[in-house]
Formats: C-alpha cells, structure tokens, sequence
C-alpha cells in the first residue's frame, strides 16, 4: 500500500512538470512588439499588482486564522498553511500564464489561423488545470503519506480543506469584484454612451477589463474549484475513518482502503486528463467546438473504465464504482443543461426579447435563470439519493470525487475562454485586423459556451462536495452524541435552515452592490477621461488605463473583506451560540438557498451575454439596433450575476461547510 500511496503525491510532482513543459513551449511562441507587446504587459503588469495586493490582505486572515488554529491543533495548522499555500500557487501560477498565453494567442490567429490560436488557448487554459489537480494531490496526498491515514489523525487533514477555502472565498470575490466594476463601466460608457465597439483603444476601462478575466475568470474559477476538488476527497476520507464495523465489511475489506480511495481516484483521474488534452490537440484543426467537448467526454469515460481497475484493486465493493458513475455522469448533465440554457433556444429567446425594449430583455432572462435551476437540482438529487442508497455517505462524497476527478481537463477548457477573449482585446486594440478579430471572436464564443458550462459544472461540484462535508460533520458531532434523528421536529435544527439560508442572500446582497458602486466609480472615471483628455474619442491621444485599474483594484479589496468574514464567523457564530444541531440546520439552509441562487444567476447572466453576441452577430437586427443596446443593458446586468455573485454562492457553501467540520470536536 506505501508504494501506491507514494504514486499520488508523486503524480501531483508529475503533473506540475508537464505543465511547466507545456509553459515552456508556449513561451517559445512570439510574444509580439510594439503596440502589441506593451498592451499585453500592461495587462500583464495590471493582473499581478492586483493579486500581490490581495495575497497582502489574504496573508494577514490567513495567519490570524491559522494561529487560532494552532490553540486547536499544531498538525491541522500546518495543514491549513499548506493548503492556502497550495491554493494560492494554483491561483497565481495559472494567471501568470494566462496572461502571457493571451498576446500568444492574439499572434498566433495573425500568422498561423485559427487552429494554431484555438490550440494556444487551450494549452495556456491547460497549465491552469493540471496545476489545480496536482496541487490537491501534493498537498492531501502528501498529508495522507506523512500520517499514514490513521483514523485518528485524518481530522489532521481537514485544515487542508479549510486553508484552501479561505484563499477561494478572497480569490473569487475580489476577482469578481474587480472584473466586473472594469466590465460594466467599459460596456456603459464605450458602447451604449460613445457607441464605440468592445476592446477599442480609445476606452480607459479596456484594459482594467482584460486584467479583470484574469483575476476572476481564471485565478477566481481555478481556487474555486481547486477547493471542490479538496474538500470532495477530504469530505470522503473524514467520512471512512468514522464509519461503523459493520458497513467497513459491506463495502471494502478494511477502512484505510476506503479512506484512500478517493485519493486514488482523483489521482486516475489526472492520468484521463492528460489523455482528454492530448485529444484535443489531436483534433483541434477541426470544429473547435466540437474537439473542446470530446476531449472532456473522452476524459470522463476513459475515468469512469479506470475507476473499476481503481476500486477492484483496493479490495472495494462495485456499488462504490457505480458512485462514481453517478457524479462523472452528473457531472456531464449539469454541464449539458447549462450549455441549452446559456446558448440554446433559451438564450434565443432573450435576444428576440430585445426588440422589445429593455424591460422584456430582463424579464426574459430572469425567467430563464429560474428555469434553469429544475435540471441541475433534479441532478443532484437523483446522485445524492442514488449514491446513498450504494453506499450511504461515503457514497455521496464518492459522487462528488467523480465528479471533480477529471478536473485537470475540465478547468483547462474553462481557463481557455478568458485567454481567447484577452486575445480579442489585444487583437482589437493593437489593431491586427478584421480577419485576424474574426478568429479570436470565434474562439471567444467557444469559450463563451465552455465557461458557462464551467460555471454550472462547478455549482454542480461545489454542492456535492458542501454534502459530503455536512455528512461528515453529522458524523463528527454524532459521534459526540448528538442526535439528528429527529431533524424536523427539533426547533433548534429550524432555527439553523433559516439562518443559513440567509447568509448566500446576505453575502449576494453584498457583492452585487460592491460591483454596482465601484462600477459608478469607473464610470464616472471613463466619463472624466472622455470629456477632459483632448484627441481621445478622436483616437489622437491615449487613455488613462492604469487609473481605472486603480480604481478597480481598490474596490475589489475593500469589498472582499466582509463576504468572506461571514463566511467563516456565521458557522463559528452559530456553532458556538446556538449548538452543534443549529449549525447543522444552517448548513443545509445555506446548501439550498446557495445552489438555488448559484444557478439562477450563473444561468441568467449567460443568457444574458450569449444573447447580446447573438445580436452582434447580424440577428435581431445587429450591432447598434434598438435590440443591441437594449441586449447590452441585458449583459451588463448579468455581469455581477455570473461572475460574481452567482460564483460566490459555491465557495460560500463550502467555506460554511469546512469550517462547521474544523469546529466540530469543539462544539
């Protein structure tokens, strides 16, 4: 067994090297000169100062936090260091590259065509994946290793998960924050007021813009799944090391097996990811469409045929195996549910709403958003129900691992979409020409879809993962004989739905508000530049770009700090005031109205942008018609809603969650 648990974290070292390989050959790749070079390091520039100042803030939580956690345990400290270590590095490293595989891109489309850009893309979102993956399986792996998975120190494990958590919950707010204030004002300002098109020059908030899919799209999206993916194994592996006698001999011949199980499924599970990117290099001078979704597809089967070789080598009964099959297949509706609501017939019909006027544009993409919740919910639960009746609990977070085990394939076609819209920008504002914009916008359309899918796969992910977690809480505090039983009866449990249904309202309140003051601020910004700086709507003189970076760096920090600060005081708030039953109610109550929000304004606020790109594209009446300027309002809306709010519901739920577990002996 010591050589096949050496296998996972040596794997993660594995991945980490075919990353930098595949860096290596991208930077080979010219980077430009001229306009062209110094628009990307601009962006380049702008996307590490934001994130130097914000791992400045994240330090300062990140030690208080910990040095309260040392009081606890020593060995659970270190593992949180470790894991917001490793969540930060996943974070930074995949943004450092995006940022330069952007201007590649860009280059590429001008000298080589679209397979060449469509392959940069996905090679830069590829560094982003198999970092995420390989640092979760050197950190729980490496953990596992130096504590032999005993069942008394694997709650050693679990600050881990919470380190991780802490980074996700700074990283995705800030970054959503900072991307959508610099969105908003731009698309207001630029399109609808100077009616001039997306990524011109002339706009100061076109670059704070393109920093802004860097900092949200993939630092924000990579920690975001980054901690799904640990806390779905860490959930699985608290859930084994307290399963009773009798259900260890029903589902595997000893406890360490079921324990490390999800490790080795997520480390399989990297192994598919390398075979899923190799397809679609394979086939990327075809359908870029079509090559994103079968490398994913690919993955997920091949994954699913390893896991039996997996499950059958530890000695594991084949009901565990057909969890897996449940959350890698549910994994895949959610994603396919998603892409029907966000650029399907639904999505259509929004357009069409345009010609209307505004109000029909919001109403209808409303409506769509809360259609869109039944599918991914009924999902869900059909793998929440069908797991448990294979495998009880363990099942649940076993679905989950599933789901996430293919994450180096998954977040590299999601990491993709902003490095092709960044190449847009850079090609629009450096002024590469017509047909080389034409590339990059097909490209971007794709990446349009696959983020969409993205972000539905990872609601989908995070709730599974919030479940396990919350099971092995259950199990933690029931250990200590705390009785669930009686779950409805009991007034303390309602108590805690009510109160944790309102933190993802309170928490989305927040953030939508942090997006529509600092957008104010920038809008007033651009609107300063437009009228004060000579020559600028004449294109004889050039913006300011570096204020509205500043403005937009400076609205992000600040308004991260109280989201997050919820998330990880509401439990110990609850916890300790109310007890250990309230908190559990709470968990559930934030599960709920978290995935409930989570999908409705994700999918709205796709439906939202695809609709606008529909128009653009010469439907509806075009660019400039009443129902272009009435889709673009549309967009601007669903901006906070997809990429901001929507995505802070995830991380919420699972922050709660991890934190509930690390309390619970203390309770």
């Amino acid at each position: 067994m010591n050589v096949i648990e050496l296998f996972v974290p040596a794997l993660g070292v594995v991945g980490l090297l075919v990353a930098g390989i595949i860096f290596r050959n991208i930077m080979k790749q010219s980077g430009g000169s001229g306009d062209v070079a110094a628009i990307a390091l601009q962006i380049h520039q702008g996307a590490m100062l934001f994130m130097r100042r914000e791992l400045f803030i994240l330090g300062g939580f990140t030690v208080l936090v910990g040095g309260l956690l040392i009081l606890k345990d020593p060995y659970e400290a270190l593992a949180f260091f470790l894991g917001a270590l490793c969540s930060s590095m996943a974070g930074v490293i995949g943004m450092f590259t995006a940022t330069k595989a952007n201007v590649r891109t860009a280059l590429a489309a001008s000298e080589h065509g679209a397979a060449r850009a469509l392959t940069t893309a996905f090679f830069g979102g590829s560094i982003m994946g198999l970092t995420v993956a390989s640092m979760g399986l050197l950190g729980v792996g490496g953990l596992f290793l130096f504590f032999g998975g005993s069942k008394t120190d694997i709650h050693i494990i679990h600050g881990f998960a919470m380190g991780g958590s802490l980074v996700a919950i700074f990283f995705r707010v800030g970054g959503g924050i900072f991307t959508k204030a610099a969105d908003v004002g731009a698309d207001l300002v630029g399109k609808v007021e100077a009616g001039i098109p997306e990524d011109d020059p002339r706009n100061p908030g076109v670059i704070a813009d393109n920093v802004g899919d860097n900092v949200g799209d993939v630092a924000g999206m990579g920690s975001d799944l980054f901690e799904s993916y640990c806390n779905a194994m860490i959930a699985s592996m608290a859930i084994a090391a307290t399963l009773a006698l009798g259900q260890v001999e029903a589902l595997a011949e000893t406890a360490h097996a079921l324990i490390f199980l999800p490790l080795a499924l997520a480390a399989t599970g990297l192994l598919c990811s390398f075979s899923g990117i190799g397809i679609v290099w394979l086939s990327a001078s075809k359908d870029p469409a079509k090559a994103l979704r079968t490398g994913t597809m690919s993955a997920a089967f091949i994954f699913i045929l390893a896991a039996i070789a997996v499950v059958t080598l530890l000695g594991i009964s084949m009901n565990v195996w057909l969890c897996v099959v449940a959350g890698s297949v549910g994994g895949i509706a959610i994603g396919l549910s998603t892409e029907f609501y966000t650029g399907g017939s639904p999505m259509r019909s929004i357009a069409k709403a345009g010609l209307t006027g505004v109000a029909t544009v919001m109403i209808r993409g409303v409506a769509v958003g809360l259609q869109s919740v039944a599918i991914p919910l009924a999902v869900v639960a059909l793998v929440l129900l069908g797991a448990s009746s294979m495998a009880g609990l363990y099942g649940v977070g076993i679905a989950a691992v599933g789901m996430l085990a293919t994450i180096g394939i998954t977040m590299s076609i999601d990491a993709y979409g902003p490095i092709a819209d960044n190449a847009g920008g850079i090609a629009q504002m450096a002024g590469l020409g017509q047909e080389v914009r034409e590339i990059t916008d097909s490209l971007d359309e794709v990446g349009n879809t696959t983020a969409a899918i993205g972000k539905g796969f990872a609601i989908g992910a995070a709730s599974l993962a919030a479940l396990a977690i919350i099971a092995a809480y259950v199990n933690v505090v029931r250990s200590y004989h705390v009785d669930f039983a009686l779950l409805l009866s009991d007034p303390k449990v309602l108590t805690g739905v009510f109160l944790g249904g309102l933190c993802p309202f309170l928490v989305a309140a927040i953030t939508m508000d942090s997006v529509g003051d600092a957008a104010q601020e920038m809008i007033e910004e651009i609107r300063r530049q437009f009228r004060e700086i000579p020559g600028l709507l004449d294109g004889n003189a050039k913006p300011d770009s570096n204020r509205c970076i500043d403005i937009a760096t400076n609205a992000a920090l600040k308004r991260m700090v109280l989201p997050a600060s919820i998330a990880i005081l509401a439990p110990v708030a609850i916890g300790f005031g109310l007890g250990p039953e309230t908190l559990g109610g709470a968990l559930v109550g934030a599960l709920l109205s978290g995935v409930l929000l989570a999908l409705m304004m994700a999918n709205s606020g796709g439906a939202w942008d695809n609709a606008k790109k529909f128009v653009e594209q010469g439907n509806c009446g075009g660019k400039n018609s009443e129902a272009h300027r009435a889709c673009v309002v549309g967009d601007t809306v669903g901006d906070p809603f997809k990429d901001t709010s929507g995505p802070s519901m995830n991380i919420l739920i699972n922050v709660m969650a991890i934190v509930s577990l690390v309390i619970a002996p203390l309770l």
